[in-house]
């Protein structure tokens, strides 16, 4: 193996720069204020710093299967940055992962994902200041574009750099972002009565019907 090029760990600039641009634009786009929006963000900023941690500081995961890497592809060499892309390594791919399938559809899972933060807090902010449920724009189609979103993002980290610790945490913090979800359904229902019932009938929780929803009067999360 050769490591006389530049490191592919031990980068732990890029770690703090790149852990702090994606916590940034997440906290741009949906700009936490109960303790209920606190948790959501803070899970997903943990999701982000363990593996950015990984793809540039300390690789764990590559680690904890070197052993096995070499055996199963002779000529590996399982610190190499390339190595990283597990599901490329995995599927006995050659070249630049960069232009793999997967790590295409990576990116536009993000980008999907930090769009949808973004519109979906532009509609829960004016409606929030009118003391109204956000019914209009991607609310319109699903009632929590948030959540999908940050799940959209991890998914995408997750097609594009798996680690044991970031598999790990997904399915948790997917079940984190379905508990909060029924819990804002039942706040929402106390506060705005038959106007959130008749929005919930018409608009899927998670998943938008192809021919989408009309808007209600009122509406939130």
């Amino acid at each position: 193996m050769n490591h006389d090029s530049l490191p592919a760990y031990g980068l732990w600039t890029l770690v703090v720069i790149n852990s702090a641009v994606f916590i940034i634009f997440a906290y741009s786009f949906t700009k936490p204020m109960s303790p209920r929006d606190w948790r959501s963000f803070g899970g997903f900023s943990a999701f982000i710093v363990a593996l950015f941690t990984e793809m540039y500081g300390i690789p764990l995961t590559i680690y904890l299967l070197s052993g096995w890497l070499q055996r199963r592809y002779p000529g590996l060499d399982p610190l190499s940055h390339d190595a990283g892309h597990l599901w490329w390594t995995l599927t006995g791919r050659q070249g630049n992962p960069h232009f793999g399938v997967l790590h295409i559809l990576s990116n536009v899972l993000i980008f999907a994902g930090f769009w949808l933060l973004a519109t979906a807090w532009h509609v829960l902010y004016t409606a929030q200041r009118r003391r109204q449920l956000a019914t209009t724009g991607v609310y319109a189609r699903m009632r929590h574009p948030q959540y999908i979103g940050f799940i959209a993002i991890m998914l995408g980290f997750l097609l594009q750099w798996p680690t044991l610790l970031t598999l790990l945490m997904f399915p948790f913090l997917v079940w984190m972002y379905v508990f909060l979800a029924h819990q804002e359904e039942r706040d929402a229902e106390r506060e705005f009565g038959d106007s959130y019932r008749e929005y919930t009938a018409r608009t899927p929780r998670w998943i938008p019907h192809s021919s989408g929803a009309s808007p209600a009067p009122h509406a939130r999360a």
